[in-house]
């Protein structure tokens, strides 16, 4: 933990990229812009930042305090896992995960014989939370591209491209249980195909950040700058590395 191992070898930086699209996610950006945008539409007082900037600064504190608190819990519950499996499993020379069970022996030393179930509990419910987030993000980037309605306020009638997304999404995911695919596999590709394509996605957040015309008043403040700048070229050599 102290002093990392280091290896710049393709399976290593694929396995790096991994780690980090499973936090800097294209879904996340979509998924927070859209959210954003639909409480001001609902709030009959929120007006755009650009237009409305006196209500900034209770908007960013409200913004920065949710972006902080959701990233502390995430990259904690993120250390943890690697943590136990890497003392567990990784430990007793077991390096390839095949199913949910072997991933839940990692859970043995804690919750004893107890450690299947706890694990189906821990997937259930972060299955509840991470649908809606991922098949909505998907059906807002969708959506609003073909420029139909969208919005999970609205009702099924009134979005039906938007919840046609949704629902074939999920159709899709369950019918992978039927096709012999390897969940712990398409989960592991699924993250670093995320790490790559949030890459481009970054690197244009940080040329509009900076643009006046865009941003209004709203430019990113010089260490900001920094901050994303240095998360895009580890995000981009990252990449690279895996692909190379």
């Amino acid at each position: 933990i102290v002093i990392p191992h280091i290896s710049f070898t393709k399976e290593y930086l694929t396995m790096l990229i991994a780690i980090l699209g499973t936090t800097i996610s294209p879904y996340l950006f979509y998924w927070q812009a859209s959210e954003e945008a639909e409480e001001e539409e609902d709030d009959p007082n929120a007006k755009p930042l650009i237009e409305a900037p006196k209500q900034a600064k209770k908007e960013f504190q409200r913004i920065n305090i949710d972006t902080s608190v959701g990233m502390a819990f995430s990259n904690t519950v993120a250390f943890f896992i690697m943590l136990a499996t890497a003392s567990t499993l990784h430990k007793t020379g077991i390096t390839e995960i095949d199913s949910a069970a072997q991933a839940a022996q990692a859970l043995e030393p804690l919750a004893g014989k107890y450690a299947s179930l706890l694990f189906s509990f821990g997937i259930i419910g972060t299955g509840l939370l991470a649908l809606p987030v991922l098949a909505g993000s998907v059906a807002y980037a969708i959506g609003e591209l073909l420029g139909y309605p969208v919005g999970l306020e609205k009702k099924p009638r009134e979005a039906k491209v938007f919840y046609g997304v949704i629902a074939g999404i999920l159709g899709v995911g369950f019918l992978l249980n039927f096709i012999g695919i390897n969940p712990m596999k398409a989960l592991y590709y699924a993250a670093v195909a995320n790490g790559i394509l949030s890459v481009p996605i970054m690197f244009m957040m940080m040329i509009m950040s900076r643009n006046s015309k865009i941003m209004g008043t709203f430019t990113l403040s010089k260490p900001l700058k920094i901050l994303g700048w240095m998360a895009t070229i580890v995000m981009f050599l990252a990449a690279l590395g895996s692909l190379l």
